[in-house]
């Protein structure tokens, strides 16, 4: 029997219909005679209003451990009326809290990661022919205390549950009908894509792509977990996310056994030249900050000291240039992205070393946005940068940074014009639709 896991985020369970039409098509899928563990967000704009109620009681900052165990009731609400729902119209259901689901993590609050998955309850349930019904994002520490996974990791918990229960496809639900090739309520035109290597979804999802969690993807690809991206809102088809064998033998299930609704692995169209770039769509991130440290002696060791006092400080930094010294005096300079919310700890890590390594001054800028070109075959086809350098140059759009991979090519700008930017490089390289994509809620997730 085919076993999925099917993924429903907050817009898809976000009012009694959403849970019901939900409850609907879970009931459908178990009567077309597949197996079916469901994983459930917090409904609607829950977590945001948890975490309102808490800045209310606690204006100072709550503690971590009890933010956690306040922001996980809201999938634990969606659980438990999603199965009353399934039970309803008379197919069995039981729902399962990430702890009784066997989601063990590590003991950080608010940024949790997994250490095992162990659903041995779920399966117990799939096997006696109910539907498992899971909340997502979170878990439980080795010490017993409730963790989270953060904001999006929902879809870690889902992908993760496949794994350990050898499920053939993860479906994650959303509120648009897959992934595309820019984001449509930035690019209504936006062409919906069918196929996409889960290589070229890290980089999407990596650089700005909301619809899938990062480390979601990162586990469909370490443990070869299919994912087809679709709306709960229409019965379309929507995306499907190539895997290749998976990189290690732990939970995986055999990639020759899995059952995969193409015979193709390569999403590729047949007519197009077999070395011709393949643009798989545009990622933003208008999230970002950026640190210029000014005038540094250029020895060396002088970066590792820079870039070591901002990763202390548990700073992730994205891109960073450093132009070679050509004064007399042998000074350089440093530039690096970083997550906005992480700037003012970056800034005061370096203060606190520019008199050590006699830098001149640390700026700091907010307003800065990232725009990413993703697909396969960029670095080996100069023509790809120079259309898309020339398409932001005739939109007036001044890059301010660069940085490339072998499927890659990522500029910063003025937030003010990334979008102007996103839609002009997305018309220079015809990525439109004839149709306007459809967004069925509005989070998308």
């Amino acid at each position: 029997m085919t076993l999925l896991v099917q993924k429903f985020g907050g817009s898809s369970v976000s009012d009694v219909d959403a849970i019901r039409r939900v409850a609907q098509r879970v009931v459908a899928t178990r009567e077309s005679g597949a197996s079916v563990a469901v994983v459930v967000s917090a409904m609607g704009d829950t977590t945001d209003d948890l975490l309102d109620l808490a800045s209310q009681v606690s204006p100072n900052g709550p503690a971590e451990r009890e933010l956690d165990m306040l922001l996980t009731a809201g999938e634990r609400i969606s659980m438990a009326l999603l199965a009353m729902a399934i039970s309803d119209l008379g197919t069995p259901a039981r729902s399962f809290t990430g702890q009784q689901a066997g989601m063990r993590t590590d003991s950080s609050h608010g940024r949790a990661r997994l250490l095992d998955v162990t659903p041995a309850r779920v399966a117990k349930a799939l096997q006696r022919g109910e539907v498992a019904i899971v909340a997502g994002f979170q878990g439980v520490s080795d010490e017993e205390d409730i963790t989270t996974l953060g904001r999006g990791g929902s879809d870690t918990t889902a992908v993760a549950l496949a794994a350990a229960l050898n499920a053939d496809v993860c479906e994650i639900y959303t509120d648009v009908d897959g992934l595309y090739t820019a984001d449509p309520r930035i690019v209504p035109s936006a062409s919906r894509v069918t196929r996409i290597t889960i290589e070229e979804t890290l980089e999407m999802a990596a650089h700005g792509a909301k619809i899938l969690h990062l480390r979601a993807v990162e586990y469909a690809r370490r443990f070869g977990v299919p994912l087809h991206v679709r709306s709960s809102f229409s019965d379309q088809e929507g995306t499907w996310i190539l895997v290749d064998r998976p990189l290690t033998g732990a939970q995986t299930p055999g990639p020759t056994t899995r059952h995969t609704p193409h015979s193709a692995t390569d999403p590729r169209p047949s007519e197009d030249p077999m070395e011709d770039p393949i643009i798989s769509g545009i990622a933003h991130d208008r999230s970002l900050a950026k640190v210029t440290v000014v005038g540094i002696p250029d020895r060396p060791g002088g970066a590792s000291q820079v870039i070591g006092a901002v990763a202390t400080a548990g700073v992730n930094i994205d891109m960073i240039v450093q132009n070679v010294s050509t004064s007399p005096d042998g000074l350089s300079d440093i530039s690096f992205t970083l997550p906005e919310v992480d700037g003012a700890a970056a800034v005061a890590a370096l203060r606190e070393l520019q008199h050590d390594l006699g830098m001149a001054d640390v700026l700091y800028t907010s307003h800065v946005g990232k725009l990413s070109l993703i697909g396969a075959g960029l670095r080996s086809n100069p023509a790809v940068a120079q259309r898309m350098f020339t398409a932001l140059a005739e939109a007036g759009i001044n890059i301010e940074m660069i940085s490339t991979s072998e499927i890659r090519i990522s500029v910063i700008t003025d937030q003010d014009v990334l979008e102007d930017a996103v839609r002009a490089v997305h018309s220079a390289f015809r990525l439109d639709a004839e149709a306007e994509a459809v967004i069925y809620g509005g989070t998308g997730r």
